[in-house]
């Protein structure tokens, strides 16, 4: 018997909470679990199907009763003189729609299956399942990295279910050499998506430590390119050899594209959009006038009689100016914590640097401040030149981004921190009122990251948001908004916690 919601064992652990179930989008090599369902899902019964009424010689029987008190018309035939319903035409009585096909029923020792994929095994599984084949192989790839743990001589071990079910341990794991490390991320890499692999990557470089590994140029090869590797190669930059560093280039630089190619064309529109919104002039040609301020502007020449608005005065979009008119400057935490958000905002920060109107400038600190504006035609010279890890000097930067600041209205800071400050406990408020007070406005990203709001510092949180300044975690897809808000000076579009 299939065991049911209410008494199903823990799943194995991940990294990421939507992978509650490793193997729920897992393609199918031979009889893989690509479809299986979370497990909550796995073991609720499979809705049946309602039995259609048998066809009729009438007219009515041939589409579904349609609701409402047609829908206890006699079945009997219609008489020679139709009646009004019969003769109504079909679009003037919808029928209902097609109900969907039902879900087949999942058998009980596929049911089984699964729950042994999910649990990994051992005596607390409760299935009894044997795996053979690439069941095996699957569930031998994820053993290796969520069956590990300290034994009491802080020393890992792995208890596994050697496919009998009857829990019995045995020697597995991924090792501290490179080429089991390589095969474990081929297999991995054959039975599940890109984009589980990725979180299996990050655990096993979080769980069994395997950073350093990272160093040798064979590993890297063999690894998924995502925005978290990126930041671990980031922070081994110091420790990594020649021989690695080329190939360590080519995977920030494939990650670097991916999101430049995502993200920069929607910017670029977006934020041009925007610039030319927030200029307007009274002489517009035919084809800038903004007829929904037009007509609110002349609604006192409104003539009843007529049905008409003299529009005695033109409101529109002024022509796109040649020179520069917004000053942007991002001023990003590179502490360890920060890690996806430098990223993000050096790709960021290279797509703002095409647009000929807006003068970008990227300073990134920790205690030490580093301005790599100079670098912002290539991104991926941008993430070389930061340096994660270590304090954080908030003031101190943004006195730097302050420093350069030539005309204050037009101009839109950007700082990106979790705001846990070692410098001057309250230099960070009184340095961002003063930025705001000469007429500079300034944004605050507690993270530029699609991993939701992180630690920060709530007390500095409040203090900011009592000076007009929320402090709020964004997201890629959202920041051209962001931006495009600040620009045309309106409300920031701030996302629901």
């Amino acid at each position: 018997m299939a065991p049911t919601t209410s008494a199903a064992p823990t799943p194995r652990p991940s990294g990421d909470p939507s992978m509650s179930d490793p193997t729920a989008s897992a393609p199918a090599p031979s009889a893989l679990v690509a479809s299986a369902p979370a497990p909550s899902a796995l073991a609720a019964p499979a809705p049946t199907a309602a039995t259609p009424a048998p066809a009729s010689s009438d007219l009515t029987a041939s589409a579904p009763a349609p609701p409402g008190p047609t829908a206890s018309a006699p079945t009997t035939p219609a008489p020679a003189t139709p009646t009004p319903t019969a003769s109504a035409p079909a679009a003037s009585t919808p029928s209902a729609p097609a109900p969907a096909p039902p879900t087949p029923p999942v058998p009980a020792d596929e049911r089984l299956r699964r729950w042994r994929l999910v649990l990994g095994g051992g005596d607390a599984d409760g299935t009894g399942r044997v795996l053979t084949g690439a069941d095996a192989a699957v569930d031998g790839a994820l053993a290796a990295l969520y069956d590990r743990h300290p034994d009491d001589h802080g020393h890992d071990r792995t208890s596994t279910s050697t496919g009998t079910g009857t829990g019995r341990s045995r020697t597995a794991g991924l090792g501290a050499s490179v080429p089991s490390v390589v095969r474990w991320l081929g297999d991995i890499r054959a039975y599940f998506p890109a984009p589980v692999v990725q979180v299996m990557q990050r655990d096993a470089i979080d769980r069994l430590g395997l950073a350093t590994l990272l160093l040798e140029p064979e590993m890297l090869a063999a690894v998924e390119p995502d925005v978290h590797l990126v930041g671990t190669l980031l922070s081994l930059r110091d420790a990594m050899p020649e021989t690695t560093r080329e190939t360590a280039r080519a995977v920030v630089r494939k990650v670097a594209d991916d999101l430049e190619r995502r993200l920069a064309a929607r910017t670029r529109a977006t934020l041009t959009g925007a610039l030319d919104r927030s200029a307007r002039t009274s002489r517009p040609r035919h084809r800038d006038i903004d007829w929904d301020r037009t007509i609110r502007a002349n609604l006192k020449n409104h003539l009843p009689e007529h049905r008409t608005v003299v529009p005695e005065r033109l409101v529109g979009h002024a022509r796109a100016a040649r020179g520069v008119r917004k000053e942007v400057v991002l001023c990003v935490d590179q502490s360890g914590s920060m890690a996806a958000s430098v990223v993000h905002a050096a790709v960021f920060a290279a797509v703002l640097a095409s647009l000929r109107t807006i003068a970008t400038r990227l300073v990134v600190f920790d205690t030490a401040v580093a301005d790599l504006t100079d670098r912002l035609d290539d991104p991926v010279d941008v993430l070389f030149g930061t340096r994660l890890g270590g304090g954080t000097d908030i003031d101190r930067a943004l006195a730097h981004c302050q420093a350069g600041i030539t005309r204050p209205a037009d101009t839109v800071v950007v700082l990106i921190s979790d705001l846990y400050e070692g410098g001057a406990r309250d230099g960070l408020t009184k340095r961002v009122a003063a930025m705001k007070a000469s007429g500079t406005q300034v944004v605050v990203l507690l993270a530029l990251s699609d991993e939701g709001t992180p630690a920060y510092d709530r007390d500095r949180a409040v203090a900011l948001a009592a000076l007009g300044v929320p402090a709020f975690a964004c997201t890629p897809d959202l920041f051209p908004e962001i931006m495009a808000a600040a620009l045309e000076e309106r409300p920031l579009p701030i996302p629901a916690d």
